[in-house]
């Protein structure tokens, strides 16, 4: 069939207009007339009959396959304004009228945490990501969107799934790279016999690799692996969480920082091990909440240890199950909020509740997002500004930060 594309869908799948309605067509671009295999609502781009102004070479050798990204052939700038459409797009199904900035180009140097799979097939041990929409693996030869800091966790991560490889497992493989050496956390293995621990003792030395861990659960550690939140220094729990890039990070704190500027007593919710609460700390007293309790003994930990904070303070609490309540949250100046991809619905309707006069708001979810700040909005507050960033280059997601004034 052939097919003109209109427009790009929010799952990073161009749209064309087909007989029956909406037609999904990976790898194509609006305004492309295409040729494509049609089954149900979705496209298989078979020709570029007329190709975009906008389209540009792909920077791997894998694209089209792979499924970790989507539009390495659409130029950047378009594709930054797509980005932001997503943003504004969610907010208008909300009845929210805000002003949107342009997307902060975040990917800096690229991601600095990687999780690969790892698939065996006979003597052949397959490492890398899934296809688009399937179960089958592309075996990685390399990965443009990695920072050189995980040059080595390819060959590092195959290296370890073929010492584990006659336990005969799919394996995840986490890798994150910390500024003593990579952290390696191996998900799927079953325990370890002791043979196979020397092995992997060997090929720490050999990739130099600060830990290795199993299932969050310690196998080695050469060094503890550590990064740096402003200048507070953090010895990484296992499989952490932190912001896919180093630009990122450095980008979204800087926007909370002017957030809260002036706030005296900040709460930090959903803190993580302490992205934002080490770093406003510099210049407020921060309570930093988060449900995952090695992350929270991490941030304080490292606050302890850094001079010149202001004061730190924190507990591990499920937000989602107990957030914290107004008359909890009237004892600070400014709220951060960072959920994950869900949102905090239940958060959101405290604040809406709290005096408390600021909000800023961190999302990865323009969805989740929206439908928070539509709470917020009904309970008295004003969105400011919204400013997109893009860590997660050549795929749908984008990154905001919102900030609510009553």
């Amino acid at each position: 069939m052939e097919l003109l594309v209109t427009r790009m869908g929010a799952q990073g799948d161009a749209v064309a207009e087909g007989p029956d309605g909406p037609l999904f067509v990976p790898y194509a671009l609006p305004g492309e007339r295409v040729a494509a295999s049609v089954a149900g609502e979705r496209a298989r781009l078979e020709a570029v009959l007329d190709a975009s102004p906008e389209r540009v070479a792909p920077a791997c050798r894998h694209f089209g396959r792979c499924g970790g990204c989507l539009l390495q052939h659409w130029e950047l700038s378009p594709y930054l304004a797509w980005k932001r459409s997503l943003v504004t797009e969610a907010l208008s199904r909300e009845r929210i009228a805000a002003e949107v900035a342009p997307v902060v180009d975040a990917h800096g140097a690229g991601r600095r945490r990687v999780i690969f799979h790892a698939r065996h097939h006979g003597a052949k041990t397959v490492v890398g990501f899934a296809e688009r929409k399937s179960h089958a693996m592309v075996d990685l030869a390399e990965c443009p969107v990695l920072a050189p800091d995980l040059d080595q966790a390819l060959p590092a991560a195959r290296a370890v799934a073929q010492a584990l490889a006659p336990r005969n497992k799919p394996l995840d493989i986490q890798v994150i790279a910390s500024a003593t050496g990579l952290d390696l956390d191996v998900r799927g293995s079953g325990p370890l016999p002791p043979a196979l621990l020397m092995d992997l003792a060997q090929l720490a030395e050999r990739f130099s690799l600060a830990r290795v861990t199993r299932h969050g659960e310690l196998v080695l550690q050469r060094t503890a692996p550590v990064l740096m939140m402003g200048r507070a220094r953090v010895e990484l729990p296992p499989a952490a969480f932190l912001q896919a890039t180093a630009e990122g990070e450095a980008r979204l704190a800087a926007a909370v920082a002017e957030g809260v500027a002036g706030a005296k007593r900040v709460a930090d919710l959903f803190a993580g091990i302490g992205t934002f609460a080490l770093r406003l700390a510099e210049s407020a007293r921060v309570h930093a909440v988060e449900g995952n309790a090695p992350a929270v003994a991490a941030l304080l930990k490292a606050a302890r240890a850094t001079a010149g904070l202001k004061g730190v303070d924190g507990e591990a609490r499920d937000l989602f199950r107990r957030p914290l309540l107004p008359e909890e949250l009237s004892a600070f100046d400014a709220v951060v909020i960072d959920p994950p991809r869900q949102g905090a619905e239940a958060q959101a309707r405290q604040l809406a509740s709290a005096k408390v006069g600021r909000v800023v708001y961190v999302s990865c979810s323009a969805t989740s997002f929206a439908r928070d700040a539509r709470v917020l909005i009904d309970g008295g507050f004003r969105l400011g500004r919204v400013t997109p960033f893009d860590q997660f280059r050549f795929s749908p997601h984008v990154e905001l930060v919102g900030v609510f004034q009553r």
